[in-house]
């Protein structure tokens, strides 16, 4: 039997291969049209249209994740195949005339008048939802808007194969190892054994997050910088690794227009007042004016850091000379370097007590689970119980490291949304690109790669702990400048003593982060806080820039370079094109376009939001339980807004990012 035709708790992924993928969605497509005319038919559409594509959904999730994560070109030939009519069908939906009827009928009658909680707001939502797209077009409308999603999945999907076979595209491989100098033994060690992975000799660098950010902030021969730099900065452009066979430059213009085009069709202004009508901000000029507040509040810091930088370098500095600069002064203005804390954190250590600290706080017990299969050896199943009850709340995958047929970046997914009602336990996954292990040693992180699990998996409990019966308003789905609040928050516990003593043991000896290497690095945290908070608004302000305002009048690479040059803390290349490779906003048909901002505004209200716990302790298991109840567990089965307020007891306080920075 087709493994994917089946929702399997277990996924089968040792069992799926490409040829199965399109007999299996051709079926489940003629299924879902089965079940969507059952739908149309039944008394009480709501119920029935919650459930309607959940075979399907959950073969596209799971097919979808391979390709991220495990690609090959008979499987990417086979999702490239699916996806457009798979596109075509989600589409259709609130386009189906007599659908939209029937939920009509539904809405008018005394039941539905009679709802409360979350099927009252899941009516609500429905209905809100099939106008933003489409139910109330003519034909003509209903035919172009279909066309456009069709065009869309098609072009972000191609889009991001760019990004990854132009980043799997380039290595420099150094022969000598006095060009190695400054560069710590673990990257030393890392470039070493990806030579050898290649059959080469010497020390092989990629663009893969590890290997790049090790070169670009301690290596000290600024030539290779530089190489590193451009070729990450044109990765998805001809001047790039694999040249016009990865250009995204046309599809970034044609994405740009295609959302355009339907957010005027649904008669919006532009891209970001359409996907930003269901969220906390509403509209695009809300986002914008948010972004500049912060602006205003970091540009003159910012500018003293980076003043601050050229005079400690003693010259003025290229753009890959930030980052080795900064830890160079951050080293001599703290004694501290980041690198020194690397052994304390090795992975299995770190998770450990990552499920430790999170188990008291919210009441959940982590286990590793044997004998599941997995896609590839590397990768860990855990599941996850409520601590009082012993009941399975839901398992997940845990794929850590780099390979080149996996995508860049880190990321949490879910593949099956659960039940409460009936004990259908959740099932996720997180994913990253960390230091891998090398020379029998185990995975030792950085600091900030300790922050990114902690990070996906705040993405991941917002999934797992979801207690809301309705599949479309459970977990992560919720507004996109809320869903970053969840992950975030979970950052913050990479700081607090408390925790750094459970999860932080030098991988050797098993001792604790000494006092004074745990003090050197509190005071160096907010080191160029101005910087980072300017980047993220430089992205953010990109964004919202390419879909409010662009509107084609220059070509867009030299568009989206003059408007990050504002944020950057040196002059840009001129052939930097990072929008080019820039996933975020192009790699789906929606995914942070217009939303990039989000990244800002739930700081904000992580930011604050941990005030309360450092208020009434950070291992408080009363307001841990809370927060799970009230933010965790509740999905989208309220307004964000009102969640908030019923954990913090009042409106978010906006002075709590910049305090957290030092920027206030």
């Amino acid at each position: 039997m087709n493994p994917l035709l089946e929702v399997q708790f277990r996924v089968p992924f040792d069992r799926i291969k490409a040829e199965d993928i399109e007999p299996a969605i051709n079926e489940l497509l003629a299924d879902a049209g089965g079940r969507l005319e059952e739908t149309i038919a039944s008394e009480r559409p709501l119920h029935a249209l919650d459930t309607m594509t959940e075979r399907l959904d959950y073969a596209m999730n799971v097919v979808r994740h391979l390709e991220a994560v495990a690609t090959t070109p008979q499987l990417r030939a086979a999702y490239n195949a699916v996806q457009p009519k798979v596109s075509a069908f989600y589409s259709s939906i609130p386009l189906n005339e007599a659908l939209w009827k029937s939920i009509q009928r539904y809405a008018a009658t005394d039941e539905a008048r009679q709802l409360t909680g979350t099927m009252k707001r899941f009516l609500t939502k429905t209905i809100d939802s099939f106008k933003r797209h489409g139910a109330e077009l003519d034909p003509d409308g209903k035919r172009r808007l279909q066309e456009i999603d069709v065009a869309l999945a098609e072009a972000t999907t191609k889009f991001s194969e760019n990004v990854l076979d132009s980043t799997n595209a380039y290595e420099f491989t150094v022969s000598e190892e006095e060009k190695l100098k400054g560069l710590p033994p673990t990257a030393i060690a890392a470039a070493r054994a990806s030579a050898e992975a290649k059959g080469q000799s010497g020390w092989r660098f990629t663009l893969q997050a590890p290997s790049y950010i090790a070169a670009m902030t301690y290596l000290d021969d600024a030539a290779i910088r530089e190489q590193l730099y451009r070729a990450s900065n044109t990765r998805g452009t001809a001047a790039g690794p694999g040249g016009a066979a990865h250009d995204n430059r046309e599809l970034i213009v044609k994405i740009l227009n295609l959302r355009k085009e339907k957010a005027q069709l649904l008669g919006f202004r532009d891209f970001s007042d359409l996907v930003l009508e269901d969220r906390m901000a509403h509209v695009g000029a809300r986002a914008q004016s948010f972004l500049e507040d912060l602006r205003q509040k970091t540009e003159p810091r910012f500018r003293e850091e980076n003043r601050d930088l050229e005079t400690f370098a003693g010259r003025e500095l290229a753009a890959w000379d930030i980052g080795y600069y900064a830890e160079k002064e951050r080293a001599a203005l703290y004694d501290f370097d980041e690198e020194a804390l690397r052994p304390y954190f090795p992975l299995e250590r770190v998770t450990a007590g990552m499920f430790d600290i999170f188990g008291r706080l919210f009441g959940i017990r982590v286990a590793e689970e044997a004998g599941v299969p997995v896609w590839d050896p590397q990768v860990k199943c855990y599941a996850i119980q409520d601590a009082a009850t012993g009941a399975a709340l839901g398992s997940f995958y845990a794929d850590w490291y780099p390979r080149e047929n996996k995508r860049p970046g880190a990321w949490m997914d879910a593949l099956i949304t659960g039940n409460p009602k009936d004990g259908r336990p959740h099932l996720g996954l997180i994913c990253g690109n960390l230091t891998p292990p090398v020379n029998n040693q185990p995975a030792l992180l950085t600091h900030r790669e300790v922050e990114t699990i902690f990070h996906e998996f705040g993405h991941l409990l917002h999934h797992l702990l979801s207690r809301v019966e309705v599949r479309s308003l459970a977990g992560t789905s919720v507004a996109w400048d809320f869903v970053e609040l969840p992950s975030q928050i979970m950052e913050n516990w990479c700081w607090e003593r408390e925790s750094l003593d459970l999860l932080a043991r030098h991988w050797e000896t098993g001792e604790t982060i000494p006092d004074e290497l745990f003090q050197k690095m509190k005071r160096a945290k907010t080191f160029r806080a101005a910087n980072a908070q300017m980047r993220q608004l430089g992205f953010g302000y990109v964004d919202l820039a390419l879909h409010r305002e662009w509107e084609g009048k220059t070509d867009v690479i030299e568009y989206s370079r003059s408007v990050l040059q504002q944020f950057s803390p040196a002059p840009l290349a001129p052939e930097h094109a990072m929008l080019a490779a820039f996933t975020h906003l192009f790699a789906g048909p929606v995914g942070y376009g217009a939303g990039y901002y989000s990244y800002k505004w739930a700081e904000v209200l992580d930011a604050d939001a941990f005030t309360r716990f450092r208020k009434e302790g950070v291992f408080n298991q009363s307001v841990g339980r809370d927060y799970r109840e009230k933010i965790l567990a509740r999905g989208d089965s309220e307004d964000p807004a009102e969640l908030y307020r019923s954990f913090m007891g009042r409106d978010p306080d906006p002075m709590a990012l910049l305090v957290r920075a030092g920027l206030a």
